[in-house]
């Protein structure tokens, strides 16, 4: 199993943010600095981390936090040429710098703001952005349509990742959720953008948002598809991935798979058919064209996971979409591994398995967990 992500956040991190802030500003306590980070410091998950660092630093900085964020900033370094558009771990060096910024610059909009249009360069300000779009919305709604034109993609892609009403790791923005229109205003400014790392950031805002308002994002969806191109038809399914392996069918019905699907399903098996928790299962299964003409076809397997609770939760795994000519078949397979994972837990009992073709539920049998 990987290491947690906070083990690579380890001691290093505090001791290079001392050297950093020290060489611009020698006055600053490294070393009681590093003794008040590490204090609990392994006890604490990774985001808590970021912020705990901050917190420190802010008792180790000038009281005055215009003073304080401009040695902060003076201290950091800056993003190589050729450096992963996404970039990596080390990336994550910038999160207490983030963290400070979100938690003791509220007052502080201008500098804060441009503070994180630096950082967001450097790692990413999608999170530390939250308070300050929900404190000035309309400052910061205005100022997040000049940065979707910015030079920079790492800068476009906060417009979009800053605004998800249901970002992950952050707090939802509510007001986003009850009415999305402000954020679609500033997708459609990036919904052609040449970065793909940008687009999939819209695709994933549209998702969120179509968790709230399906009706709403189908409609987009349907609007963008109009002359769209290879890149925003990506876009746009991407966005509708949800919806797609919720079946509905609207989102089924703008890619061509709205059909009701004429099939049958011959030669099924699910091997083994009792496996033990951590092991492996193999569905296997024909699919029949009974129709008289070629059918456009989306396939996906589901599996309904029993919970701690006895009830069961159904998990969607992406097969292939083909276009299967009449009276021909097509060989599906899958393999599933139940290893536990932190966003799921397998627990012992009967596990149905289904698949959805153009989104019609169909039953394959089921297997179980011993």
């Amino acid at each position: 199993m990987a290491e947690p992500l906070k083990t690579h956040f380890d001691e290093r991190i505090p001791r290079a943010i001392a050297r950093q802030v020290k060489s611009v500003w020698p006055q600053f306590p490294a070393k009681s600095f590093v003794e008040d980070v590490l204090d609990g410091y392994d006890a604490l998950e990774l985001m808590d981390r970021g912020r705990h660092i901050a917190r420190v630093l802010a008792r180790h900085l000038p009281a005055d936090y215009s003073r304080a964020l401009k040695i902060l900033m003076s201290s950091i370094g800056q993003r190589r040429p050729g450096d992963q558009v996404e970039g990596g771990m080390a990336s994550f060096f910038y999160l207490p710098h983030t963290c400070f910024v979100a938690e003791f610059g509220i007052e502080h909009f201008d500098a804060s703001m441009q503070a994180q249009h630096t950082l967001t360069q450097l790692f990413t300000a999608e999170f530390s952005i939250r308070p300050f779009i929900e404190k000035y919305e309309h400052e910061s709604l205005a100022l997040l349509r000049e940065w979707a034109v910015d030079p920079s993609p790492h800068v476009r892609r906060l417009v979009s990742e800053g605004t998800r009403p249901r970002l992950p790791w952050a707090p939802r923005l509510r007001r986003f959720q009850q009415n999305p229109a402000p954020v679609l205003d500033l997708l459609r400014l990036l919904k052609d953008d040449s970065e793909i790392y940008v687009r999939r950031s819209v695709a994933n805002n549209l998702n969120d948002i179509g968790k709230d308002h399906p009706d709403v994002l189908i409609s987009v969806a349907r609007q963008w598809m109009e002359g769209a191109t290879d890149e925003r038809r990506g876009l746009v399914k991407h966005a509708l991935r949800s919806l797609i392996k919720q079946g509905n069918a609207d989102a089924l019905e703008i890619f061509g798979f709205g059909s009701v699907p004429k099939v049958s399903l011959e030669n099924i098996t699910i091997k083994p058919g009792r496996v033990p928790n951590g092991g492996k299962v193999s569905v296997t299964f024909d699919v029949l064209s009974t129709a008289r003409h070629t059918q456009r076809l989306l396939l996906d397997l589901r599996i309904h996971f029993l919970k701690a609770n006895g009830k069961s939760s159904p998990k969607v795994f992406k097969l292939r979409s083909v276009s299967l000519p009449a009276g021909e078949k097509h060989t599906f397979r899958k393999t599933i591994s139940l290893a536990d994972l932190t966003t799921r837990k397998h627990h012992r009992g009967k596990h149905m398995v289904d698949v959805l073709v153009n989104g019609r539920i169909l039953p394959l049998g089921s297997f179980a967990i011993t």
